[in-house]
């Protein structure tokens, strides 16, 4: 009889231990969907990344950028991270993309989701032409825009004087110093994140967020008649004049329309 009542106690407390797993494993997928489902745009990825959308197609999450990256750069997202969970990505103000010239984190990428073509010219790696995201100044909090000399961000850019060059203007305020305010050149900028944490300021003034963030989109429809290249646009451009019959009597109608009521 006790035999049989230590059994049944095994058995309940086998189904427990069953049910918390079940309810553990459950919060978790929970947890993951919310985080998928909540996540911020404004991830930063390794380079060599699809467009978002595709990337988190293509990626399947087994971490072998995150181990090939010799400084630890990257990282995958964690439950609470508010990025799709199991991701690679970067924070630059703890550490940045050091730009390495084999790019070690794109050519273990088993599907793709880090496509080697991108960050490759003339078939050869070229970590110059990574698109990580790009770098934007917030002038009210960067001191160089206030007057003090300041050139942190500009000296860590590892495209030197191309990716983030210094503007120089004249202090009206002070009518004998020269501002040396630093500006972004976005076609150039990589989005290493490099800039970021060589910033001198509490919260970095020079932060990298995604292109798609960072930047605007003028439209198709606007040529750029100076650059001979924006015009070559037009060569194939086919226009048609199209006309509106407007009729003078309809015009005079409806501005008198309603006024009838005033009388």
């Amino acid at each position: 009889m006790s035999e049989i009542k230590n059994n049944d106690r095994r058995e309940f407390i086998l189904d427990m231990a069953r049910n918390v797993g079940l309810a553990t494993l459950g919060g978790l997928m929970w947890s993951a969907y919310v985080d998928e489902v909540t996540a911020s745009t404004l991830v930063l990825r390794p380079p060599g990344a699809l467009k978002e959308k595709d990337f988190l197609r293509a990626c399947i999450k087994c971490g072998l950028c995150v181990e090939a990256c010799p400084y630890d750069t990257l990282m995958l997202a964690a439950p609470g991270d508010n990025k799709p969970m199991g991701t690679p990505y970067f924070v630059p103000r703890d550490m940045p993309c050091y730009m390495c010239t084999d790019i070690p984190c794109v050519p273990v990428c088993p599907t793709g989701a880090l496509d080697e073509s991108s960050v490759s010219k003339d078939g050869v790696l070229d970590i110059n032409t990574a698109d990580m995201g790009v770098a934007v100044i917030d002038d009210n909090s960067c001191i160089a825009f206030w007057g003090i000399q300041c050139d942190a961000c500009y000296r860590a850019c590892p495209l030197l004087g191309e990716a983030i060059v210094i503007e120089y203007s004249k202090n009206e305020r002070t009518g004998k110093h020269a501002f040396l305010k630093p500006v972004v050149v976005n076609d150039v900028c990589t989005g290493c994140g490099m800039c970021e944490k060589a910033c001198v300021t509490e919260k970095a003034a020079i932060f990298v967020l995604p292109r798609e963030t960072a930047e605007g989109k003028a439209g198709d429809y606007y040529i750029k008649g100076w650059d001979k290249n924006d015009e070559k646009r037009l060569e194939n451009a086919t226009s048609e004049i199209t006309t509106t019959e407007i009729s003078k009597e309809s015009a005079i109608d409806s501005l008198n329309d309603g006024l009838e009521d005033l009388y």
